[in-house]
């Protein structure tokens, strides 16, 4: 090797050189480069084998304890535990170890059972057969064997198993076909390239002769950017460089279809794939549930700390005295005499810790962690979320959030897919001012058996022919559209051939399929992409052949695609179509005022729009374009900047032709599901890509404006016209109604206005005026945009949220996926800290998805990719009703029951405890068994409680779904507040008093049997316990409204269990049980008759207080929910069929809501077929968005003038 390249290595590698760190070289079939190229370097990658599993088999226990251990609750009865094991206590380690041991061993069996289902899929994945070619031969290796280099087999219908190069195909042409599915969800089949020179290896021995280099950039998860270069070398000095981008690279996950086979070279393997890098785990989402017990554990634990300092105190007040330093049965030994004492008294401080212990509940968590996962199985059952036309069900993909359904603030929804049905209909299409429809209907007499051209003004004259079908050429051109011949094809839209076989177009645009489809209709086909040209049928059914030169794919920055071709007469075309907003500043030529106008009208009914534009090229225009476009491709450095760039160049000075006009249906149910979550008291706000005007006429279809609503604007247009300053403080001063109170002289800084904002907020108010805020993404930019000083014109934010809070309804268009995701993250860390939740069905919805409080996605037609990233997915938008006012609104109440009353029940445990010591001279004797301390919280008493908060419906399903406004009561975790939770505290510390000195008050006597034995403190404390197990459960009882034969079975069997059990453990049943300490106790107490007497005594006193403040309450100040579980109980659970539920509510200030009357996009319509001219600027309240009208239908309310040629037809 020459020392210049060797030193050159050096250097690269010691400098740090931006090619060297991010690039890698992979040499195809492991074949050193030709003498003289670049120097050979193998590298080491990783094998092909994919790792989901968490553990192995030698690591599973310590590092699942360790993450066990890492929960507070967890670490702290891991400590008590080992302080029972360290020191004398007054109770056994077996108490808070066997319950400690339960919970971990639970958890354990569970994580592992999941990590063992990974760790078969993996081998399932990893011991599949793969072809691998070697020495001009197809060997078999098990897919985890598989090397970065190694040329791959791929046969028809097989899976990728790792992100392959594609080299060459069965295809003439060097294209494959290939579905996403299984990483995007996409069904519809996309096209890959192999490279121009390699396509003719197309055998194993072509491929044993392949010598070639690939230099690329080093593994990141963006599925959808590859930049690469090729360097074949074909026995020649220099290779032949050609770029590699993501239309030749094939994902590990996608399948091959329509395509016999492929050779292709593995690229990354294993856990570089970029599946695997998409591998990332969600951040951890916690409930407000969650972080009030959190905040009830610390209080608890303040409480126990507490106990045991006031014991250990009084222990050693109590000692002081001489003569009670110790009994005569207990004389202590010298050395525990020379002890000192602040060990003494820190040893028995600890003791008294584990004696009350108890109060914190460990098997809470378990039981939570139970409710939560087999709570989550009644949204996936549920049939009212099932759709029959996707054969889905509701998915859960964490339980851990089920309770913040019913906590929900604030709703951020997609538009397209989400809100409507992302299945696209041609509508119309506009050439140069004239207006197209598929139906031929021309001077509003509709012409049996047409199928060309459809006008509804006038005909274009001989001039505006050329422009036409120029025109319908370009939309026939200018698209990534496959056509199939079979009807094979699941899910796809099928074509309307005339007479001709059955074909399917499909694209990975839904849009693109309508468009062509619609030209179809119009009379010109698009037949097929052959030897790299497009064929097209036009009116006269010749067929036109175009050249396909390059294509300037579609992205969401430019918001535009072109293609460049050449006709039979070799001249050539560059065709675009893109967004208005992108067209028309680069349009030079064309009639623009004309298709403006009506490009506003269509986006005003809700229709997407596009603009088609050509330029012809001459032969040094299309050199200069080659020579820019290839050099961009070629760079590995940049390319994206460097190809948006050269698209820029190329895409200029261009000729409008048109618009076409595509209708994306509102989707079934979608303004009733808006309606009701806005009666529940959640805000929506929609953010989508889409144009203002189409966005703004979808959100009036669907409710979320009415036409009350206000509309206010805060978008590019207006700010150009004044300071972003001004705006805003235009659209506060309207919001607040401010009549002269707030002057642009007295807005010095934010501040004045922020707090003007916060005194006189509408929101305060019932007779407010209904605001709606509409903003566009370049606004919202700079809105968020972060301070430069301290002038009042740097940071807008919390003027712009106080703005927002004051308005019904937000409509965000021209959104970028991440700045979704800002407008959330914005929401969330306002000074209210609402609950957020995001719904969306595409893969630009899941950053928002992952930064709210609940993610929900759709399964929807843009790919299953929020679906996954999803905490919930459900198959249509009406569905998020009932996930929200029905699964939420039980979720919330049941666990917040579940909650508080472990708190209470753990208060009546331990606190008779704490008296005790008072009776026994604070010398830690336990008042209970040490069986009963075990088993109080894992078997007598967890499972009434976890099946109450699994099938508790304290209102009907029918009522919450028809009555929306209940979900109001349970809004700012109204059922988890201080207030609440001290009263079942002390609910709790009342029935411990109760049980504890109604017990020794009654038996203030040594002799209750006939045969004069005493009762001794085992007999006492096993009569509290049993008080206080009938208790607890009857209270539960007590609570229960919805009572079905599962509710009886588990609570008297738990009460039935615990006298079996108390049998038993005596020695009643089973006499060889004669444990000494309880031998026979519980039988000596059951044969006392005041033990009977004491035992019904108590348990009513202790419930008394609660049923009477529950009767009076019901009685005399009834809240909503019991007015209507009055009601019901009247109307035998027929409720919601007889009754308004506005009767039933609570007085409330609420003001009347105007009846919308725009009915919904997805009610049957007809069209009326009009071609516009404005006048003035649309106005979104007063004009009847999406409605088709019929007859004598007028639009003069909106101050539109229509100029038709001839009578108004309905088609």
């Amino acid at each position: 090797m020459d020392f210049s390249t060797i030193r050159n290595l050096i250097s690269r590698y010691c400098t740090g050189e931006d090619n060297w760190v991010d690039n890698r070289t992979v040499y195809i079939s492991h074949k050193e480069p030709p003498p003289g190229a670049e120097a050979y370097i193998p590298q080491r990658y990783p094998d092909n084998r994919i790792v989901s599993s968490k553990y192995t088999f030698w690591n599973f226990i310590p590092k699942n304890l360790f993450e066990q251990f890492r929960r507070i609750a967890n670490f702290y009865f891991l400590i008590i535990f080992l302080v029972q094991l360290i020191i004398d206590t007054p109770t056994s380690p077996i108490t808070s170890g066997l319950p400690l041991f339960f919970v971990i061993t639970v958890t354990a069996i569970k994580q592992g059972y999941e990590d063992w289902l990974r760790h078969k899929a993996d081998n399932s994945i990893n011991q599949c057969p793969v072809l691998v070619v070697q020495h001009g031969k197809v060997i078999r290796k098990q897919s985890r064997n598989l090397r970065v280099g190694d040329v791959v087999l791929v046969k028809e219908d097989e899976t990728f198993p790792c992100d392959l190069v594609l080299l060459s195909s069965s295809r003439e042409d060097g294209t494959c076909f290939v579905t996403t599915a299984s990483l995007d969800g996409e069904s519809s089949h996309k096209t890959y390239y192999a490279v121009h020179d390699t396509k003719a290896f197309s055998t194993e021995e072509d491929m044993d002769t392949l010598q070639a280099t690939i230099e690329c950039e080093q593994p990141q998860p963006d599925l959808y950017k590859f930049v690469g270069r090729i360097n074949i070398y074909l026995n020649r000095d220099e290779p032949i460089a050609r770029p590699l981008g993501s239309e030749n690279l094939l994902l590990r996950g996608a399948t091959l279809k329509n395509t016999e086979h492929i050779y292709a070279v593995a690229i990354y393997t294993g856990m570089e794939t970029k599946m695997a890098l998409n591998y990332q785990s969600k951040s951890q989402k916690r409930s407000a549930v969650e972080k009030s017990m959190n905040a009830y554990l610390i209080v608890y634990l303040c409480i126990l700390i507490s106990k045991a300092l006031i014991n250990t105190a009084l222990k050693y007040a109590w000692q002081a005295n001489p003569d009670r330093d110790e009994p005569w049965y207990n004389h202590k030994t010298d050395s525990e005499r020379q002890r000192h004492v602040l060990i003494r008294a820190f040893t028995d401080f600890l003791a008294f810790m584990v004696l009350f212990n108890y109060i914190i509940p460990v098997s809470m968590y378990v039981t939570v962690e139970m409710q939560k996962f087999l709570g989550s199985y009644f949204i996936m059952w549920d049939d009212d979320m099932f759709d029959e036309e996707l054969g889905e069900r509701a998915q859960v993909n964490t339980s851990d959030l089920n309770e913040e359904l019913g906590q929900v603030e604030y709703v951020f929804t997609d538009k397209t897919g989400t809100l409507t049905e992302n299945n696209m209909e041609f509508i119309e299409c506009c050439v140069d001012g004239h207006v197209y429809v598929p139906h031929a209907v021309c001077n509003g007499q509709v012409m049996p058996g047409a199928v060309g051209m459809d006008m509804i003004d006038s005909s274009p004259g001989p001039e505006g022919k050329e422009s036409e079908e120029l025109f319908f050429r370009a939309l026939c051109l200018c698209h990534t559209v496959q056509v199939k011949e079979t009807e094979t094809v699941d899910g796809i839209k099928q074509g309307l051939h005339q007479g001709k076989a059955t074909s399917f177009y499909i694209s990975s645009s839904p849009d693109e399929v309508a468009l062509v489809e619609g030209m179809k209709r119009l009379g010109f086909t698009y037949l097929r992409l052959k030897d790299n040209h497009m064929e097209i049928l036009n009116r006269e059914d010749e067929i036109e052949r175009f050249q396909l030169l390059d294509v300037l794919t579609f992205d969401s920055v430019r918001r535009r695609m072109s293609v460049i071709v050449r006709s039979s007469t070799g001249e050539n075309y560059l065709f675009c179509k893109g967004a208005d907003s992108s067209i028309f500043p680069r349009v030079i030529s064309g009639k623009v005022e004309q298709v403006r106008a009506r490009v506003e009208h269509n986006a005003v009914e809700g229709l997407r729009t596009l603009c088609v534009a050509y330029r012809k090229l001459s032969p040094a225009q299309y050199e200069e374009a080659c020579h820019l476009l290839n050099g961009a491709k070629l760079a590995l450095q940049d390319r994206d900047k460097k190809l948006a760039e050269a698209y820029d160049l190329v895409e200029k000075d261009l000729i409008l032709l048109g618009a076409t006009a595509v209708e994306d249906r509102l989707q079934d149910k979608a303004a009733d599901t808006i309606e009701s979550l806005h009666k529940a008291g959640m805000k929506v706000w929609v953010l989508t890509g889409d144009k203002m005007e189409t966005a703004a006429a979808t959100c009036y279809a669907s409710k979320l404006f009415r036409r009350s609503t206000v509309i206010l604007e805060l978008t590019t247009k207006r700010t150009e016209e004044q300071s972003l300053h001004d705006v805003l403080f235009d659209l506060s001063r309207t919001v607040l109604r401010q009549q002269g109170g707030m002057t642009r002289d007295s807005l010095s800084g934010h501040v004045q206005l922020i707090n003007a904002l916060w005194v006189c907020s509408p929101s305060l108010s019932g007779d407010c005026q209904d605001y709606g805020l509409i903003i566009d993404g370049a606004t919202l930019s700079a809105v968020l945009k972060p301070s430069q000083d301290d002038s009042s014109s740097g940071n807008y934010k919390e003027i712009f949220l106080e703005i927002c809070r004051n308005c019904s309804a937000v409509l965000c268009c021209r959104m970028a996926p991440l700045q979704k995701a800002q407008i959330v993250k914005l929401i969330k860390a306002s000074k209210e800290h609402p609950i957020t939740l995001a719904i969306g069905d595409g893969a630009n919805d899941v950053s928002m998805i992952l930064e709210a409080h609940v993610g929900i996605g759709i399964m929807g037609k843009e790919g299953r990719q929020a679906a996954r990233n999803s905490d919930y997915a459900i198959p249509k938008f009406k569905h998020l009703k009932k996930i929200l006012l029905v699964h939420g609104h039980y979720y919330y109440i049941r666990i917040s029951e579940l909650v508080q009353y472990f708190f209470y029940k753990n208060v009546c445990f331990i606190f008779p405890q704490f008296l005790y010591q008072f009776f026994c001279g604070f010398s830690q004797q336990p008042l209970y068994d040490t069986a009963y301390l075990t088993l109080y919280n894992i078997s007598f008493t967890s499972l009434p409680i976890l099946l109450h908060s699994l099938i508790e419906q304290h209102i009907n399903m029918d009522i919450l779904k028809k009555d929306p406004s209940l979900y109001r009561d349970i809004a700012k975790n109204s059922l988890l507040r201080w207030p609440i939770f001290i009263y079942w505290t002390f609910l709790g510390l009342f029935d411990a008093v109760v049980f504890f000195f109604g017990a020794y008050f009654l038996f203030d006597n040594t002799t209750f049997t006939s045969n004069g034995q005493m009762f001794g403190n085992w007999t006492f404390g096993t009569l509290v316990f049993t008080v206080l197990v009938f208790t607890v459960t009857l209270k539960l009882a007590l609570d229960t409204h919805y009572w079905t034969w599962i509710n009886h079975f588990v609570i008297w069997g738990s009460l039935l269990f615990y006298v079996i059990f108390s049998l038993l453990w005596g020695g009643i049943i089973w006499p060889f049980l004669n444990y000494q300490r309880m031998y026979y106790v519980f039988m000596q107490m059951l044969s006392s008759g005041p033990a009977w007497l004491s035992i019904i005594l108590l348990i009513t006193v202790s419930l008394l207080p609660d049923v009477v403040k529950k009767v009076l309450c019901r009685a005399l100040w009834p809240t909503t929910t019991e007015r209507i579980q009055n009601a019901d109980k009247l109307y035998k659970g027929q409720l919601s069929e007889f009754t308004p539920m506005a009767s039933l509510h609570a007085p409330r200030n609420k003001r009347a809501e105007p009846q919308n009357l725009n009915p919904r996009r997805s009610e049957p319509f007809t069209k009326k077929l009009m071609f516009t001219q404005w006048r003035r600027k649309p106005n979104y309240c007063t004009f009847t968005p999406l409605i088709r009208f019929a007859g004598s239908s007028r639009l003069s309310r909106a101050g539109y003038a229509y100029n038709g040629a001839g009578p108004e037809t309905s088609v």
